[in-house]
């Protein structure tokens, strides 16, 4: 994991607007300096060392805003403005964000912290911030034409208020979302508790991430904002496999991991190796009486879905969406299926006129994960990603859990592709195979050598039904 690497900028002479209720003058007498991240690396948690202390998440393929501490208040500054993401290894995607990224820094607070958010609108149209699960002022929600006036393009508005609840929590705007969150306007907040609590656990590793999608056609650079279903990249934090970092964690740590959906679908994640608990949702911590063990958790849109679990099980586990098209990146969705179409004396007629034309989907899709279809520029493949057994035919939302006994507290670092004891990893079989013994096609007909014959009697109908 590479550390935060962020330039620093100044905007002279801002005019500063209150957004709803008013603020004390110490909060206009000066912005607090943005910080603009350009890595797509996870960043390492950010440590506090003002205001109250508090165990700090990891982001994955993101980072924390940094904050300044004014007359006992938090300030955070956040600029809405054009970004450029790279979302997988030579494709990068023109979107809308905050402070160089899509998603926007995580906000990491604790319960009965005073906040001031400065927002900067540097987009080319009027926006707004509303904080989406917060308890707060009405004319601090955000909702352009409703609790506020728009933010103009090039003016600063600033919200305060109190993080009065611990829990999980996102931000987005609430002003042309169609297209502002098409373009991949979000980010995650945290609020941290101030004591112990009973319903939240202490935990060793804590990540958060946001689930969301793009339609970016193959060979642009610029998301198609009026889709309402037909999404071809599949992100969680603006990022597809394999370009979403692994979460590394040490054995027996008790980790947990808050995914936010700001998507247009819902998302079964699933997890392999492992049950989890669902002990959070943007409404606060579940009450452990009203909890069970599952595999997988839908996060439906517009939802926070937090899981905990003890990673008691070494190895690569694979973590993903369950949604098998959202494991899969840039497809066409109109593409015939081609199973078991003969191309046999076909292909090489075609590629007297199309020197570049392949075979695909004739013996199923496995064969794009290796593949070197040439390809517009600026397009994710298909099905990429390699792992120590070869190709893995995956992309969009997906990543890996690795279960480390020598991975140190603390370190995030990728340990590498896990080392399987000898003997336990599955392969081929070379001993005597039987022959496989099928009932015969219909019910009536004689037995074949062994083959027993299967009746089946139809139950009279019920009456009435």
């Amino acid at each position: 994991m590479n550390p935060t690497h962020s330039r620093r900028q100044f905007f002279a002479g801002t005019l500063a607007t209150v957004a709803g209720l008013a603020v004390s003058r110490s909060a206009l007498a000066g912005l607090p300096e943005p910080v603009i991240q350009s890595s797509a690396a996870t960043a390492a948690p950010l440590i506090p060392n003002t205001g109250r202390p508090y165990n700090p998440v990891v982001t994955l393929n993101g980072w924390t805003l940094p904050w300044r501490m004014k007359d006992g208040v938090k300030e955070f500054h956040l600029v809405a403005e054009p970004v450029l993401r790279e979302v997988a290894p030579g494709f990068k995607v023109n979107m809308w964000g905050y402070n160089g990224q899509s998603p926007g820094p995580t906000i990491e607070v604790v319960e009965g912290d005073r906040v001031r958010i400065f927002v900067t609108n540097q987009l080319p149209e009027h926006t707004t911030i509303h904080w989406h699960g917060q308890r707060l002022p009405n004319g601090m929600d955000g909702v352009g034409g409703l609790t506020q006036p728009q933010i103009p393009v090039g003016k600063t508005y600033v919200y305060e208020f109190e993080a009065r609840r611990p829990g999980t929590f996102m931000y987005h705007p609430h002003a042309d979302e169609m297209v502002q969150m098409a373009m991949g306007m979000m980010g995650f907040w945290v609020t941290h508790p101030k004591t112990r609590h009973p319903q939240i656990s202490e935990v060793e590793r804590d990540f958060c991430f946001l689930l969301n999608a793009f339609d970016v056609e193959p060979g642009s650079r610029t998301p198609k904002v009026n889709t309402m279903t037909d999404f071809n990249i599949w992100c969680w934090n603006s990022r597809a496999f394999p370009a979403i970092d692994s979460l590394n964690v040490r054995l027996n740590d008790r980790v947990r991991i808050r995914v936010g959906n700001l998507t247009m679908t819902n998302h079964p994640i699933h997890l392999h190796g492992h049950e989890f608990t669902v002990t959070g949702t943007d409404g606060g911590p579940t009450p452990p009486a009203s909890r069970w063990p599952e595999v997988t958790a839908d996060v439906a849109v517009g939802q926070m879905r937090q899981v905990e679990f003890i990673a008691d099980e070494l190895g690569d586990w694979a973590f993903h969406c369950h949604k098998s098209h959202h494991t899969m990146g840039a497809m066409g969705h109109s593409v015939p299926t081609m199973v078991g179409v003969d191309h046999r004396g076909l292909v090489g007629k075609i590629q007297q006129l199309v020197p570049d034309y392949m075979v695909m989907g004739e013996r199923g899709m496995a064969d794009m994960g290796e593949m070197e279809m040439p390809l517009p520029d600026n397009t994710a493949p298909m099905m990429t990603g390699s792992g120590p057994y070869g190709p893995l035919e995956m992309g969009g939302m997906f990543s890996v859990l690795k279960v480390r006994a020598d991975q140190q507290p603390g370190d995030y670092q990728d340990p590498g592709w896990f080392k399987h004891p000898v003997g336990t990893v599955a392969r081929e079989y070379t001993g005597p195979v039987a022959e496989a013994t099928r009932p015969p096609s219909t019910p009536t007909s004689q037995p074949a050598g062994n083959a027993t014959v299967l009746k089946a009697r139809k139950p009279n109908p019920h009456a009435g039904h």
